[in-house]
């Protein structure tokens, strides 16, 4: 089995791994997850985290052959079109994200300008579905349960797990987002926790618990045995209670609002209005509370 370079990147603020794969035959290279910086209160957007990426690329030499989201991320902005515009690669993501779209176009009222086929993306893979990087082979695995959509991505011996999976301390990303499902994301781990003992899994996000430095590099054996929150002997039914129980006390990304808008557009910004200025849209109460129409200036 072919064994990958891997290169990481990491954004503090958002406490997200990017990850540069290298085919080391071929000097052809995936991205996997790029950020696009926000500065919310400004609502100023920066390039600096994907121009880290891409100095790194052109100093080595590689040629991008794709940028691989592994869902539409909840907690930053994708860089994916930016990283597209200056070195090419195709926009890659599981063809499941047509129900996320399905749902936060209604979420965010948008109108049929909107597209809901996938389409603002080059290529949509399928669970077992196959591509290439140079030499290099990957396989996409749907992962759903943290939203619909997930998906791992294998090159060689290793393993992009996107949120399904966290460094062992940390355990297993949320299931509250709108499509998400504890149940399901028990098993999506359970099938990951299934492959070779020695297959290195990179996670997404790192927050570093008690303290400790970042991580971000782990085996399949080393979760099986101790992901607090799905390895060992852990059942169905008790990781679905610790799951809920935990998410029930998560306060909501402070980016969700504009990542969801944008991520689901493949990372492109919304279209301009008449006078050539970009929104975003902060819709009340979207994922749940009281009604408040009686409060609505609709005079």
């Amino acid at each position: 089995m072919m064994s990958p370079h891997v290169v990481p990147f990491f954004d503090a603020a958002t406490f997200t791994l990017t990850y540069v794969v290298i085919d080391t035959h071929s000097d052809h290279c995936a991205v996997i997850d790029p950020v696009l910086n926000l500065d919310y209160a400004s609502g100023s957007i920066g390039t600096e985290s994907a121009d880290e990426v891409i100095a790194y690329i052109k100093a080595q030499g590689l040629t991008l052959a794709l940028i691989l989201e592994t869902h539409i991320h909840a907690d930053h902005l994708s860089s994916a079109p930016y990283l597209q515009e200056q070195l090419g690669g195709r926009i890659v993501i599981g063809s499941h994200i047509t129900a996320v779209q399905d749902t936060f176009g209604t979420i965010f009222d948008e109108d049929e300008g909107f597209r809901r086929d996938g389409s603002q993306f080059d290529l949509m893979l399928s669970d077992g579905d196959t591509f290439h990087v140079g030499d290099l082979e990957g396989e996409a695995l749907h992962v759903p349960g943290h939203t619909p959509a997930c998906m791992a991505y294998q090159l060689g011996d290793a393993l992009f797990a996107g949120d399904t999976l966290f460094m062992p301390d940390a355990g297993t990303a949320r299931c509250d987002f709108p499509g998400g499902d504890a149940r399901t994301l028990y098993a999506s781990c359970q099938r990951l926790l299934s492959l070779p003992d020695d297959i290195r899994i990179f996670v997404c996000h790192d927050y570093q618990p008690e303290g400790r430095a970042l991580a971000y590099e782990s085996t399949v054996a080393q979760q099986r045995h101790h992901n607090i929150h799905v390895g060992g002997a852990i059942s169905s039914d008790e990781f679905v209670s610790l799951r809920e129980e935990r998410d029930a006390t998560l306060a909501m990304p402070a980016l969700i609002l504009p990542s969801l808008q944008v991520n689901m557009r493949a990372g492109y910004l919304p279209p301009p209005n008449g006078q050539g200025r970009m929104f975003l849209k902060v819709p009340i109460n979207a994922f749940g509370g009281p009604n408040l129409d009686r409060l609505s200036d609709n005079k």
